[in-house]
């Protein structure tokens, strides 16, 4: 496979971080976006294998900081072959907000903070960078959720903007194949990352690992196969699915 020019948002940490060391292990030029974690994106490059890796930065709930950060990315890397929206915002730091249990600014106000970032951060990305791959082709995978199909009754923003992340990756792959450019999504169930970290302490965590037969969570790197695969030329069949990564914990028809 040629080399490639690869932009992974939230690429410093968690899932983010092992997709970006499945491209660059297989030749891939690597940007890593990151919002406020530059130290540990400028690790990440520093141990990548290969050359051309660069680091990114932009809060994705500035839809300007996005145009100007993916357009970064492309002039760093000489274009635009691969899209992963990666980054998210769910764990410790952003708290739940029940129906019953948070007040109507907190409502509010979360369900605003997490669609910017979940849904509408990853729709201007995805334009942006589909303008980059209009002449060459290209790919966009999509990092969504089980939560967008179980629900997220705590977190209900969560798995809209997971759901709505879906449907657009669905509508994307429809608009963009004559383009040559194929859209598809993963989504996991529980991963076992910092922003997890928390939620899979004992005793909570023996629960979270018994929801699947295999009684564990995923590890990053088995997330970072699925999208490395999808955004392979051998995928391009692919386009438009959403490949669930739960460990049959849950199962939807």
């Amino acid at each position: 496979m040629a080399e490639r020019a690869v932009l992974v948002t939230g690429g410093s940490r968690g899932i983010g971080r092992a997709v970006v060391q499945a491209f660059a292990a297989s030749g891939d030029r690597v940007a890593i976006h990151h919002r406020d974690s530059a130290d540990l994106a400028e690790q990440l490059r520093a141990e990548l294998p290969g050359t051309g890796h660069t680091v990114v930065r932009a809060d994705l709930a500035d839809p300007d900081a996005v145009r100007a950060m993916v357009d970064e990315a492309a002039d760093r890397l000489d274009g635009l072959d691969v899209l992963v929206n990666n980054a998210g915002v769910f764990g410790p730091a952003d708290p739940p907000h029940p129906v019953f249990g948070s007040s109507y600014e907190q409502w509010r106000q979360r369900w605003r903070e997490v669609c910017d970032t979940n849904l509408f951060g990853a729709a201007n990305a995805a334009w942006c960078a589909a303008q980059h791959m209009r002449t060459r082709g290209g790919r966009i995978v999509n990092v969504s959720s089980r939560g967008a199909f179980r629900g997220e009754p705590t977190n209900p923003a969560y798995g809209a903007s997971k759901a709505g992340l879906n449907a657009m990756a669905q509508s994307l792959a429809v608009a963009l194949a004559p383009y040559g450019i194929a859209v598809a999504t993963v989504a996991p169930g529980f991963v076992e990352t910092d922003m997890t970290n928390e939620h899979l302490k004992a005793p909570r965590g023996d629960a979270i690992r018994a929801q699947s037969p295999f009684d564990r969570v995923a590890r990053p790197e088995e997330i970072a196969a699925a999208v490395h695969w999808l955004a392979s030329p051998e995928a391009e069949w692919a386009s438009g699915t959403i490949i669930d990564l739960n460990g049959a914990s849950y199962l939807r028809t």
